[in-house]
């Protein structure tokens, strides 16, 4: 008798992956015919999937666009950008390293004690501003997925008093750029898991550092808590992002509105 095999089937992660990048590119509008697109490296699992996953799509797409790597080496002590630029090259990667004492910055302006993540985006958002244009670069690509934007929803809901996550695009304040993150439905999890597969080389950042007690930290434990209880409550949450109901907010009507 032919015994059935029940054990379950062999996730193929990338062409999930790959699934969810395509999926936020056609639902944002995410990617147009000609576009270069900076891609921002960090070092980390994240902007490291990104790449190799956007150029899996750049090769079968049916519209053209190109893709530009660029690390940012923030100054911080020890930082070697060697091992990265190296696998860049090998992997046949255009690409740039700009170097900004980002962290030089951090440490003169921030209190003592304080997470220096806020300060740090923006000061690494405003060089990358200025490196798409130098490049001659349409969008911006960012590789914040689905966790960090719920962790942000949390951030802002609990201590900035406001409903607010991370676009899947935005443009810039002045209009000169157009950020987009292809990662917006991809779990941290799955990426994690890719980003080992693929063995990416992630440099550390020494910047900010683990700090357990953090408020971002807490609302990842927090979901994740939450999650061992209630298994799809990260989609529903992601879900609920794209089904905001106004009406059924404390928004104050305007004076063209009807008492």
């Amino acid at each position: 008798m032919r015994i059935r095999d029940t054990r379950p089937a062999r996730r193929d992660l990338e062409h999930d992956l790959l699934h969810e990048v395509g999926r936020a590119i056609a639902d944002f509008d995410l990617i147009s015919e000609g576009d270069r697109i900076l891609v921002a490296l960090s070092g980390g699992k994240d902007s490291l999937s990104m790449l190799l996953l956007l150029e899996t799509l750049r090769r079968k797409a049916p519209v053209r666009f190109a893709l530009t790597a660029v690390h940012l080496d923030q100054g911080q002590p020890g930082h070697d950008a060697g091992p990265l630029c190296g696998w860049l090259a090998a992997q046949g990667f255009p690409h740039h390293a700009v170097r900004e004492d980002i962290y030089a910055l951090v440490r003169d302006k921030l209190p003592e004690g304080a997470t220096p993540c806020s300060l740090c985006a923006r000061l690494r958002r405003a060089v990358l501003y200025r490196t798409a244009t130098r490049l001659g670069c349409t969008k911006i690509a960012l590789g914040h997925h689905r966790d960090d934007a719920l962790e942000t929803l949390l951030l802002n809901l609990f201590f900035a008093g406001k409903i607010a996550a991370m676009p899947a695009r935005l443009r810039s304040d002045d209009g000169a750029h157009v950020v987009i993150r292809p990662l917006i439905y991809c779990a941290e999890s799955d990426l994690a898991d890719f980003a080992s597969e693929r063995r990416v080389p992630i440099l550390p950042c020494n910047l900010c550092g683990d700090r357990p007690h953090a408020q971002r930290q807490q609302m990842k434990s927090l979901l994740s808590t939450l999650e061992a209880a209630h298994p799809h409550l990260r989609q529903t949450m992601l879900a609920a992002l794209g089904n905001v109901q106004p009406s059924h907010l404390l928004v104050r009507p305007t004076r063209q509105d009807p008492p």
